[in-house]
């Protein structure tokens, strides 16, 4: 048995030098999206030519593994045949994702080369919102009616499995496609030929409908271990599919979507290398803006304030710190929040439990770096008094409780308002806590300090 190994370098030297034949040996045995992978490197004239070595039975899998703008150009070049072999080939909800990306010139020629009844099927999945069930569902299953005997139904999944996307989760539907129960394949195998699927099939069979927002569908996959789910109409009629390789894919853009927003970041689709510099500066000065003019407010507390900076200027010292300190405690709670809510473990109902939780956890925190920094203030900076180093803690105490309950109530609220949590994340409470960390610190060092 030949040991896989995808050796990139190697593969482009042999694109380099033309040694066509030697790299079409290379290439059967590739993974198709490791060779979609290769050929998005190369220049864009080598591209066609590349994708023709990687053989007829493997190029609609290779295809719909490309980058959107290395299949446009390929689309380019394809002839009419060409093109109408991929897209029949092609799942078609891959195709239907295709075809959202691509120029309507492009989208028109992909349609004019489907079958009537594959338009059909594109046609009415991009009818569906982007967010939904429906967009991201596949309509390449296999479906048996419950009369059916076992040696009807393998004979009919013989018949129909390889142009189907799987073959291990069977659904059963009546005559009107209700969908009625599943039965697995190995089921179907152990089983008689002459048994009935409605006596091998199990009728408690969770299901979404093509409404459903998507990243709701992907925390289902999470939670149930499924590698399909049947996706019905708003009459209960089984109308396709959701893989978990699909599910898989909302996972990583949701994912992707909550650390761009965590990060300051508005959302994009493309590749970092493949986006504007134009663009990268749009999505990020947004919310610098925003963070800036907030920002201003810090500012205008530290003016409030300045006659406890010229009577003990080594307030000043430990500004810093506590702001930095806070803004950290703040986004470790919020980050286990919004986590904890993604993924289902936590609910907005939960509120008290978290926050009484996060309060005991901050108390505990805020109570050692407060112990640490008493003991260093103490005893190496000189000038320092007992009175100076007990302000510095007691702050530092009150702020990191103040962080990170703000740091677990912010994402929750956002969640009740139907916002974003993920907005909710470090760079704003970073923002809030800066403000109220200064007031609680120069009030401690009025009370303490005597200070006007």
């Amino acid at each position: 048995m030949q040991k896989y190994s995808y050796n990139k370098d190697e593969l482009l030297e042999l694109a380099s030098k033309r040694k066509y034949v030697q790299l079409r040996e290379k290439l059967t045995h590739l993974n198709e999206v490791d060779t979609a992978d290769f050929i998005s490197t190369l220049p864009e004239a080598q591209q066609m030519l590349v994708f023709s070595l990687a053989g007829k039975e493997v190029a609609a899998d290779v295809f719909a593994a490309l980058p959107s703008e290395n299949q446009e150009s390929l689309i380019d070049s394809l002839n009419d045949q060409q093109l109408s072999a991929i897209v029949e080939d092609i799942a078609v909800d891959d195709m239907v994702d295709i075809v959202g990306e691509m120029p309507a010139n492009i989208v028109k020629r992909i349609l004019q080369r489907a079958t009537p009844s594959t338009r059909e099927l594109i046609n009415r999945f991009l009818r569906y919102p982007e967010s939904s069930a429906g967009s991201i569902m596949t309509a390449e299953f296999i479906d048996l009616k419950k009369e059916m005997t076992v040696r009807e139904s393998i004979a009919r999944i013989k018949r129909l499995a390889n142009d189907m996307e799987t073959i291990y989760t069977v659904y059963v539907t009546d005559l009107q496609r209700h969908l009625e129960g599943l039965v697995s394949f190995k089921d179907l195998i152990l089983a008689d030929d002459n048994t009935h699927v409605s006596e091998i099939m199990d009728k408690d069979v969770i299901s979404i409908k093509t409404t459903d927002d998507k990243e709701h569908v992907a925390k289902m996959f999470n939670k149930y271990d499924f590698l399909t789910l049947p996706v019905v109409d708003a009459e209960g009629r089984l109308v396709g599919i959701v893989t978990v390789d699909d599910a898989v894919d909302v996972m990583e853009d949701e994912a992707t979507e909550d650390i761009e927003k965590m990060a300051a970041l508005q959302p994009s689709e493309k590749p970092y290398l493949k986006t504007s510099v134009l663009e990268l500066a749009g999505h990020r000065i947004v919310w610098l803006l925003v963070l800036m003019i907030s920002g201003m407010l810090t500012g205008g507390i530290l003016g409030h304030y300045e006659q406890a900076f010229v009577a003990i200027p080594i307030l000043v010292t430990f500004i810093p710190m506590l702001t930095d300190t806070g803004g950290n405690s703040g986004s470790q709670a919020s980050t286990l929040i919004i986590r904890g809510m993604t993924v289902g473990e936590l609910q907005p109902r939960d509120w008290l439990r978290i926050l009484w939780k996060e309060i005991r956890v901050s108390f505990i925190v805020g109570i050692i770096l407060g112990g640490v920094n008493f003991l260093r203030i103490y005893f190496l900076y000189r000038g320092s008094t007992l009175s100076v180093a007990l302000t510095v803690s007691l702050a530092m105490c009150c702020t990191v409780m103040l962080a990170k309950t703000l740091g677990c109530i912010l994402p929750i609220l956002a969640k009740q308002l139907k916002i974003d949590p993920a907005m909710m994340a470090a760079p704003l409470i970073t923002t809030i806590v800066d403000a109220v960390s200064l007031i609680i610190y120069f009030n401690i060092a009025r009370v303490i300090l005597n200070l006007s």
